[in-house]
């Protein structure tokens, strides 16, 4: 079974990109590549083709990863279909996600630290600058997600 993750934040450069190489990361480590298939994309069209905010390359090449060649993108009504997992880093991601999809009928949407037990949002390092928080709250996000995945197998 391949799970199909779609980490979803406002502009794609930040947050979304961060857990989706993360979360890439978490699965290789754990040898299980093939069991998953993990994107990002954003909910408005401001960042539409930019690359990742070099806060996020930092934080990212600082743990040996790599996000090299991943460029901004909207989500789409279709991604609903595709994945089975939409998962938003906060609040206002969730309903932007919804009214895009036009609703949750099939309960895919979710949280992204709710997989964490915590119902509180990532806080965006666009506005905060602080991209070591968000780092620490996407990878205990990740997994909280990762341990719900593999135990949902067993």
């Amino acid at each position: 079974m391949t799970h199909k993750i779609l980490f979803v934040c406002h502009g794609n450069i930040c947050r979304s990109p961060m857990a989706e190489f993360v979360m890439k990361d978490m699965v290789r480590r754990a040898g299980l590549d093939a069991e998953f298939e993990i994107a990002s994309a954003a909910t408005s069209a401001e960042e539409i083709g930019n690359p990742v905010h070099q806060g996020t390359v930092r934080k990212l090449a600082e743990h040996g990863i790599s996000c090299a060649g991943k460029r901004a993108r909207r989500m789409t009504r279709e991604d609903y279909a595709v994945y089975d997992y939409l998962v938003g880093m906060d609040g206002a991601n969730i309903h932007n996600i919804k009214r895009l999809c036009g609703g949750d009928p099939d309960g895919k949407i979710r949280l992204l630290l709710s997989f964490a037990g915590r119902g509180r949002d990532i806080a965006d390092p666009w506005y905060t600058g602080d991209f070591d928080a968000t780092w620490r709250d996407v990878g205990e996000g990740c997994r909280g997600l990762l341990d719900f995945l593999t135990a949902e197998r067993n």
